[in-house]
């Protein structure tokens, strides 16, 4: 497409899940509904359009071992681009992506600043890591840095007790995440286990990363008051693997893993069934692999969530509780084009024909 040129989308514009259209025009970065008058250098492509997807727990900037350089984090977020990723909720990172603001060929971050862990309850060189005494300085930090989030480590191993334990006393976090809270923030944390999570609901946190330890009395409780989850049930699938790895020193940690691996599925599924808003979330930069947003959205449809729940869950959905447009008139011109329609299949997600980022095509 020459410089000037009009992107005219035709076939099916899934504005929403109930909201289709026949046609879009991309318009000096922006989506319209209405033909452009006069305009003769126009580039037509046919296929199924979908907003631009999103990635609500990824680590831009992180790899096994910590921050990486802004060569390696570009990758990373190219990496996410070409599989139609372009809206990213940097679930905590250590290295300063805020360059990335700046560039216009890049998806878009929402940052939670850095991770805040207890100390030595985390992967080395990823967090703050603190006693309680601090953790609302902390949070009152990271909420300044970031757009809107804040992360906490809510449970991680406790090596004396050999398994996973909570990080933090109810004191702390109903303190901490007032502060956020009055920061204009929003908090969520890293949980596997079911013992974190009560303290947490009853600090009023927001969201929670992974949730393997939802039980059937904290279920409702999530429904109730609107606590999201982001299961990234791609991540959940390693844990066989890490129990096994860890299994000699931590056998009882290694046996709690893989009960809550054996439940992943009936877990989420329990979650969505009364109601628990569900997000798609990778968890990349770490030990995975950036661009796996179609593959954590085959997971959730495996956990029982419909095609058009699933997909909702990696855009319409996401982007409503992010606070980031959709396609509507005059919208930013975010969005991927397939083949066919991914509410048939979701795994059609996994090709994308074309993807347009703030109006200009990918690749």
């Amino acid at each position: 497409m020459t410089d000037g040129a009009v992107l005219h989308i035709r076939g099916r514009v899934l504005v929403g899940p109930e909201e289709v259209r026949d046609e879009l025009w991309v318009l000096d970065g922006r989506v319209t509904y209405q033909r452009p008058a006069g305009v003769r250098d126009v580039r037509t492509v046919t296929g199924w359009v979908l907003p631009g997807l999103v990635d609500a727990h990824c680590h831009v900037g992180l790899d096994a071992h910590g921050a990486v350089d802004e060569a390696t984090s570009e990758k990373q977020a190219l990496t996410d681009l070409g599989a139609g990723t372009l809206l990213i909720r940097d679930a905590g990172s250590a290295a300063d992506t805020r360059w990335i603001d700046e560039r216009e060929d890049l998806p878009k971050i929402i940052r939670a600043g850095r991770h805040i862990a207890r100390t030595r309850r985390y992967l080395r060189n990823y967090a703050h890591e603190i006693e309680p005494g601090d953790l609302t300085a902390y949070v009152v930090q990271e909420a300044r840095r970031g757009d809107g989030w804040v992360k906490l480590v809510g449970d991680w191993i406790d090596r004396e007790r050999g398994d996973l334990a909570a990080c933090w006393p109810g004191d702390a976090l109903r303190e901490a995440i007032a502060a956020a809270h009055a920061e204009g923030a929003r908090v969520t944390a890293h949980c596997f286990a079911a013992e974190s999570l009560p303290d947490l609901l009853a600090a009023g946190i927001d969201c929670v990363e992974h949730a393997t330890g939802l039980t059937e009395e904290l279920i409702p409780v999530f429904a109730e008051r609107s606590v999201a989850i982001v299961p990234t049930l791609v991540n959940i699938a390693t844990f066989p693997s890490l129990a096994a790895g860890g299994e000699a020193k931590f056998p009882a940690w290694a046996a709690h893993l893989r009960r809550l691996h054996e439940r992943r599925y009936d877990t989420v599924g329990a979650a969505h069934d009364a109601g628990v808003p569900i997000y798609v979330g990778t968890d990349a930069g770490g030990s995975l692999a950036h661009g796996l947003v179609a593959a954590e959205v085959a997971e959730l449809v495996k956990a029982g969530l419909s095609a058009t729940e699933a997909l909702a869950a990696a855009s319409w959905g996401a982007r409503a509780w992010l606070g980031r447009d959709v396609l509507g008139e005059g919208a930013p011109a975010d969005l991927v084009v397939y083949a066919e329609d991914p509410r048939a299949d979701v795994r059609v997600l996994a090709d994308p024909q074309l993807v347009v980022l703030r109006g200009r095509p990918v690749g």
